[in-house]
């Protein structure tokens, strides 16, 4: 018999991560409207959003909620968010050029962490995030921030490309958080 409380899809944690899910085509929906009102709009729910990542891991830890649903679909969500953002900068021209390098490492990781998170999970090993991982989520999610907005009218420095710094960065953090996940799996990959 099943857990009741490992499965529960209405706890707290479950519910922000559901939440998460749901701002997905509203910020989609918001690059389709005029700027620079829809840009700022579009960043304000992609950045709710990406509070909601941090706090359904906090509640989830503090109020001893984790599920084993919450453990499913919170990554889901969070790559489900970042794929989409990354697919409508690139769409509308955001993201281009050698900019785009980023963008693929970015995608590439997640495919590969997601599937190692999943092949490990029937082996049932774990594989904790690490805090380099958490600074390149952090690094990842402002860039694309500033990418949303895109330009901020009278302000000094150019958001666009502070916003491909970013992603550049966060690209960077990826190969290596990628690979130690990669070591870490490797060595409970046996024949």
């Amino acid at each position: 018999m099943i857990n009741e409380k490992l499965m529960n899809p209405t706890t707290l944690p479950n519910l922000l991560t559901f939440m998460r899910i749901a701002l997905i085509p509203v910020v989609v929906g918001l690059f389709y409207l005029d700027r620079p009102t829809s840009n700022w709009l579009a960043a304000f729910f992609f950045i709710l959003a990406c509070i909601t990542d941090y706090l359904d891991g906090y509640f989830a830890r503090t109020l001893k909620q984790t599920t084993r649903f919450g453990i499913f679909l919170d990554p889901v969500a969070d790559k489900l968010l970042v794929a989409a953002i990354l697919l409508m900068l690139v769409g509308f021209g955001r993201i281009q050029g050698l900019s785009l390098i980023p963008a693929v490492i970015i995608l590439c990781r997640e495919i590969l962490v997601s599937g190692l998170r999943e092949f490990l999970a029937e082996a049932h090993v774990s594989v904790p995030v690490t805090k380099l991982a958490k600074w390149k989520t952090a690094i990842q999610m402002a860039a694309l921030s500033l990418l949303i907005i895109e330009h901020i009218p009278g302000f000094p420095l150019p958001i666009d490309e502070i916003g491909i710094l970013g992603l550049w960065v966060a690209a960077i953090l990826t190969l290596i958080t990628g690979f130690d996940y990669l070591r870490a799996g490797l060595k409970h990959m046996g024949d």
